[in-house]
């Protein structure tokens, strides 16, 4: 090949891209380039530099049957929003999924006073706040008005929690930390809170790295509530910034394993990896892109992932167990969550005022038969609420009234509805998808069935869950509010408190508008009390007193969940018991995955 050396130069860089793009990881690939010059013909040798192929991120591929309700710490109570914000901003403290021990994570230490109500937390000073472009893809951190570099400070941690406190913000979480936190309850209570008010809740930065939080009693088990999303820092500035849309994709700023690449409501959300965090908080995974898709119901998410499209989903279809079963048996994952899930009654409505109903519905609904039939095996009874391994839980089957068709029809007449004679339409609002519709549907069968009330005097409705929570607060009036609906309650920290006082206490969330009697004074005695072994006595007294055959049954425990999920071979994902499921240990073998997706 002959060419005029004034033309050399951009052949050669022309000849020396095409080889870079073909060429892979082998070794380098030459060409020989004769030219001829002024001086004469000239041979050049051009090398190829290898360049490696792309590769795609290592990604994580997810269904969803929901939006996110908010990605806000402070207002998240649903499982989705909590499981985005424990990879989004880190915590005071975390969860080891392995022991269930805690563990430093923003907290590199903490001290606890002598009395127990003072612990003093030691703060890391190297984790930035960041804000991600979803245009750009591009991570930067956070600058204060005089172009500081911004990393999380104990400030931001005072801010986040005594905000957790502010009734303004709406959130049932404040009703679970108020108790513990000295002033919390004063000023979230409040009929006019006040700038006094909200100065003397028990939350101090002592300097960037020191926080002092200050308890209204020795609380045992506080250590285990500091993982909670609610008491992380969040960042003041962005909120004042864009109000409630600072939780918004290119406005919010975290400072999590994870950062918010997209967010397009009620479609997808994207989540990639944080450049910027310090390499040892990064965690043992590595996934590196976190892609969920919105899909209308279980059957759709259970084709994607029949095709390999997604890795995971929460639950296989009802009608598509058995086949999973026998046909995925090595990529069926048994998950055992401590999920309690019952139907609660409105108890400041009729007919759900009598203590007599709510125990005849209670009794009257066979939940062996429930969970062998309806649950294919998925669950295990329960008759009290505080599941096992959760401290002052009490053994199974010792305590809690269960199924007892004939008892159930003694109560309901002694209501004054002998065979159900004269009761009144109902209804039983539940969250949306196959599985909970059938779960309702058994459950008016039952009445219908052990209690003579016909299914035609049992309106069911289903609604979002994030709906269906916005629909049964205790705030909401009576009227605007379900006889009855199902819920689900998994433990946020290994203390009966937090199934107990935390669900059921008079002057908490409260959304079964119980009154106050002397079942909540058990409450606040068992939150006092030091001695472990007089603790766990008050709760198995607590336990008997909601659901004992004497009980007065707010709400009825159905099942403990154990269930099936759809998981392929090729992701390992460790179960968070407690809080937020932690992307940022899972594992994907890429190779097997992208195989199986083509």
């Amino acid at each position: 090949m002959y060419l005029k050396r004034n033309s050399l130069l951009g052949f050669v860089l022309l000849l020396s891209m095409i080889l870079g793009a073909c060429a892979g990881s082998g070794a380098p690939e030459t060409v020989i380039v004769t030219v001829e010059g002024e001086g004469g013909v000239e041979t050049v040798i051009v090398t190829a530099t290898p360049q490696p192929e792309p590769v795609e991120p290592v990604t994580y591929y997810g269904a969803d049957l929901s939006d996110i309700p908010t990605l806000d710490p402070q207002i998240g109570e649903d499982v989705t929003s909590i499981n985005y914000v424990e990879n989004l901003f880190m915590n005071l403290t975390n969860v080891d999924v392995e022991t269930n021990e805690i563990v430093p994570e923003a907290a590199t230490s903490w001290d606890i006073s002598a009395d127990g109500l003072t612990y003093t937390f030691t703060l890391r000073t190297d984790i930035p706040w960041v804000r991600h472009n979803p245009v750009t893809g591009e991570t930067i951190q956070e600058v204060d008005a005089d172009g500081n570099p911004r990393f999380l400070t104990a400030y931001d941690f005072e801010y986040g929690i005594k905000r957790a406190c502010d009734p303004a913000i709406g959130s049932y979480y404040s009703s679970v930390i108020a108790p513990t936190i000295k002033g919390c309850s004063d000023y979230l209570f409040a009929e006019t809170p006040t700038p006094e008010l909200y100065d003397a809740i028990g939350v101090v930065a002592l300097d960037e790295s020191l926080l002092q939080i200050n308890l209204e009693f020795p609380a045992a088990f506080f250590i285990t509530m500091t993982p909670m999303w609610t008491l992380a820092a969040t960042p003041q500035w962005a909120i004042e910034e864009n109000g409630e849309n600072w939780i918004e994709a290119g406005n919010i700023v975290t400072n999590g394993r994870y950062v918010l690449h997209e967010w397009v409501h009620n479609n997808r959300r994207i989540m990639t990896r944080n450049p910027l965090l310090p390499e040892d908080l990064r965690g043992e995974g590595n996934v590196e892109r976190h892609v969920v898709n919105v899909v209308p119901d279980q059957s759709t998410a259970y084709a994607l992932w029949l095709n390999a499209d997604i890795d995971y989903f929460g639950a296989v279809p009802d009608e598509e167990l058995q086949a999973q079963l026998q046909q995925f048996p090595d990529e069926t994952a048994q998950i055992a969550d401590l999920t309690t899930f019952y139907i609660a009654f409105r108890m400041s409505k009729a007919p759900f005022d009598n203590v007599h109903v709510r125990r005849a519905f209670s009794m009257a609904f066979d939940k062996q038969l429930f969970i062998d039939t309806v649950r294919q095996g998925q669950g295990i009874v329960m008759n009290h609420f505080t599941g096992p391994g959760i401290f002052g839980a009490p053994p199974m089957d010792e305590v809690g009234q269960g199924f007892d068709a004939e008892l159930a029809r003694e109560e309901l007449a002694e209501a004054g509805y002998p065979n159900c004679e004269g009761f009144p339409p109902v209804t039983l609002l539940g969250y949306s998808g196959q599985n909970t519709l059938n779960w309702i549907e058994y459950a008016a069968a039952q009445w219908q069935e052990n209690l003579g009330c016909d299914a035609s005097r049992i309106t069911i409705e289903q609604l979002p869950f994030s709906e269906l929570l916005a629909g049964t607060k205790a705030s909401s009036p009576d009227e605007d509010v379900p006889h009855m609906w199902t819920l689900g309650w998994g433990p946020d920290y290994a203390d009966a408190n937090n199934m107990l006082g935390d669900v059921l206490w008079c002057e908490g969330e409260n959304r079964s508008k119980r009154s106050c009697n002397e079942l909540d004074d058990l409450i606040i005695e068992a939150r006092l009390e030091t001695d472990p072994a007089t603790r766990v006595e008050l709760y198995r007294e607590l336990e008997d007193g909601f659901f004992g055959r004497e009980g007065e049954f707010p709400l009825f425990p159905i099942f403990l969940r154990i269930q099936y999920a759809p998981q392929h071979s090729w992701l390992n994902r460790p179960l968070s018991l407690f809080g937020g499921q932690q992307v940022y240990n899972y594992i994907i073998d890429q190779t097997a995955q992208l195989a199986a997706r083509g």
